[in-house]
């Protein structure tokens, strides 16, 4: 069963930077980390889960057209590892930050989450 675990959330004032990374584990057989797309999410309280920034197992990437300037993400394939730098936040950006594995089988895609790591922006 893969597993994924979020980390480097923490209190920062507006305007300051955070790395959150995301160590996935438990993969078996052809299925490397490599060949997963891996999402990063965010959820505000009461509000719905919104996809942040998302990087293919190609390397390319997609963003939140409002984090585009400011958040990278990246991956380090051998570490099963993948980061979100997150530059310039904002009070609006606080929220639980959640990680997302996700790969095709002959059967649909498989999706496996993380408990997600919390960020607090302070005006």
């Amino acid at each position: 069963q893969v597993q994924l675990v979020e980390s480097g959330g923490g209190l920062v004032q507006a305007g300051g930077s955070l790395r959150l990374s995301c160590v996935a584990s438990g993969f078996t057989g052809s299925n490397t980390f490599s060949k997963y797309l891996i999402t990063w999410y965010r959820q505000a309280p009461g509000k719905q889960r919104v996809l942040v920034a998302r990087i293919f197992s190609g390397g390319s990437t997609n963003y939140l057209y409002s984090v585009e300037s400011r958040f990278t993400i990246s991956r380090d394939n051998a570490k099963n590892m993948v980061y979100l730098r997150m530059n310039s936040l904002k009070p609006e950006e606080a929220a639980v930050y959640y990680c997302k594995a996700r790969i095709g089988t002959p059967y649909g895609e498989e999706d496996y989450w993380g408990k997600g790591t919390r960020v607090t922006v302070s005006s």
